[in-house]
């Protein structure tokens, strides 16, 4: 079993922790509000309040973590800070697994982001990845259809773990 960091995802990962949880992965979810708690707790998850556009809080969250799931797919705000999120915010990030315990890294590379931040972050990824032997994984379902989107990340997740 693993443990997961969870980064974005919204009702998508809360879904995916109901699924993952009970197969005894543990699962650490970052989220920006401390009114979210509960419903990540009540998932079985731990629950790190952090905020993605400054890496450095996230810091902590990668603590024993086996695999790191960027899904920042659907995140809205100020179009340049979304964009970052799939840029420097994602590139800071995997320097930051380098010397760390992830084994693997999944990329939300769909959603209603802007295409071309979504294929930086594909890029970005796939650089850092050969860089580093980092294995990585995408999402390429689209998170509107959850139940695509839930087998696609089981299969992301699977194909690490097996590794």
């Amino acid at each position: 079993m693993a443990r997961l960091l969870v980064v974005g995802g919204g009702c998508r990962a809360l879904a995916l922790a109901r699924e993952l949880a009970p197969e005894g992965h543990a699962l650490r979810m970052v989220t920006r509000s401390e009114a979210r708690r509960p419903e990540i707790e009540a998932v079985g998850a731990e629950c790190v309040i952090a905020d993605p556009d400054v890496v450095g809080t996230l810091r902590y969250a990668l603590d024993n973590v086996t695999l790191l799931l960027w899904l920042l797919g659907t995140a809205s705000g100020d179009p340049e800070r979304v964009a970052a999120l799939h840029d420097s915010r994602w590139e800071m990030m995997l320097w930051r697994t380098i010397d760390s315990t992830v084994r693997g890294v999944v990329y939300e590379a769909a959603g209603t982001v802007d295409g071309a931040a979504l294929q930086r972050g594909r890029e970005v990824g796939e650089r850092m990845a050969g860089e580093n032997e980092i294995p990585l994984r995408f999402i390429d379902a689209d998170p509107g259809d959850r139940p695509a989107w839930l087998r696609g990340a089981h299969a992301a997740i699977a194909s690490l773990l097996v590794r």
